[in-house]
């Protein structure tokens, strides 16, 4: 008997499938977001379905895949968003949102004390703050912790590599010169015999890959780890917290960017494979005995060479006022890449521009694979041959993907 996806698919057209998704209820909708890897919920799907219904059509793979990503626990954090109700010693607070009662609005307090010190918070890949009258400062710290938990060195390799991608993509292109990390894992000399899921890593396994994982990336980039902690307790046997941050520096002028219409969008630096598949709503599902055989697909490969060669592009190019607007390829590649960056303008992205690992790639896999070593800028047509003289001096792969064209779609 065929399964649920292979039922509703209409026949492959131009890499893309149709699914026919008005006809299913609750439990068909959940078996399919776990048949496609989506980690979304019942509701989510049952929320998705109305929508399209709406339209009067069915979704393709590729936008199911996109909204999986960009609506997962890794990218949205609704969890952290959420009103959540908190009992300590019999007394109950109501919190409503994490992020916007501990973060957003204590950062925004800040901001309105000392408006000339926070130069720029919540709008894009780090915040910065003034270091004098010339420069600002950036930092980026976020978590990898499924990834570390699956393959630890390539977890953590790669989670040190997205945050200094994240540098790379704040502002017009910041300068990565620093790391930092935390770290938490169970005990290194706990008992194989108290660790009760066949596939999970022993944490001085964990412990071992992590740490050679944040310092040979950093190091072969040329940025050195310069503090860190690390913690063991038993909560983490199963799960680590694998916490990497990067610093950086970039002139105070090159803090704004803006999109505007009438820029070609490029790619510069890696090509893009199957590595990464999923690797945000990998990471925002619990991980299970399953986990560790079946999604190591989501764990990006790292190649510290290839980010250096691409870092060291676009210092140049923002040193040379050629980039107008630059961000990471991060969770969900291009989609999310591309996606921020024409949120307001509008463009077209085509995919069979998009240089690749491996031949056979369809069209969902290629806009939201998750292959590391990626930037996407927005670029005056004029800047294209200075650029390409750039590519070649770094040897770097420079990739037109499309344009901005104004139509806010």
């Amino acid at each position: 008997m065929p399964d649920l996806l292979d039922q509703i698919a209409e026949a492959p057209a131009d890499h893309y499938r149709r699914l026919r998704i008005s006809g299913l209820d609750g439990d068909q909708l959940a078996e399919l977001s776990q048949r496609m890897k989506l980690s979304l919920s019942r509701v989510d799907m049952l929320a998705i379905q109305k929508i399209y219904a709406g339209w009067g059509r069915e979704p393709t793979d590729v936008e199911l895949e996109v909204i999986a990503q960009t609506w997962s626990e890794h990218c949205k954090h609704r969890i952290f968003g959420a009103t959540i109700e908190h009992t300590l010693d019999g007394e109950t607070e109501t919190i409503r949102s994490l992020f916007k009662t501990y973060i957003h609005d204590v950062s925004k307090a800040i901001m309105a004390r000392k408006p000339d010190f926070v130069l720029s918070a919540f709008h894009d890949n780090a915040g910065f703050i003034r270091l004098d009258d010339n420069l600002a400062v950036c930092l980026k710290a976020e978590t990898h912790n499924h990834p570390s938990a699956i393959e630890p060195y390539a977890g953590a390799n790669t989670g040190i590599g997205g945050v200094i991608r994240d540098i790379l993509g704040a502002g017009k292109g910041a300068k990565p010169v620093a790391s930092l990390d935390v770290f938490c894992f169970g005990a290194p000399d706990t008992d194989p015999e108290k660790i009760q899921a066949e596939d999970v890593i022993h944490p001085l396994g964990v412990l071992r890959g992590v740490v050679r994982g944040v310092r040979d990336y950093g190091n072969r980039m040329g940025i050195p780890t310069v503090c860190g902690a690390i913690q063991f307790d038993d909560a983490y046997i199963y799960n680590p917290l694998v916490y990497c941050g990067t610093a950086g520096v970039i002139p105070i002028p090159d803090i704004g960017k803006k999109m505007s219409a009438g820029l070609k969008v490029i790619a510069v630096g890696a090509r893009t494979g199957r590595d990464g598949l999923h690797g945000a709503t990998f990471s925002s599902a619990a991980l299970d005995t399953e986990s560790h055989e079946e999604d190591q697909q989501a764990v990006q490969i790292g190649n510290p060479i290839e980010e250096k060669k691409a870092a060291d592009f676009v210092l140049e190019a923002r040193e040379r006022g050629l980039i107008e607007f630059v961000t990471d390829c991060g969770a969900g590649g291009y989609s999310s890449a591309c996606g921020e960056m024409l949120e307001e303008v509008g463009g077209e992205i085509v995919l069979d521009n998009v240089k690749l690992k491996e031949e056979g790639l369809v069209s969902w896999e290629i806009f939201i694979s998750e292959s590391q070593e990626r930037m996407v800028l927005a670029v005056k047509e004029v800047s294209l041959p200075a650029l390409r003289d750039l590519a070649d001096k770094y040897e770097t792969e420079l990739t037109e993907l499309g344009h901005s064209d104004g139509s806010g779609i």
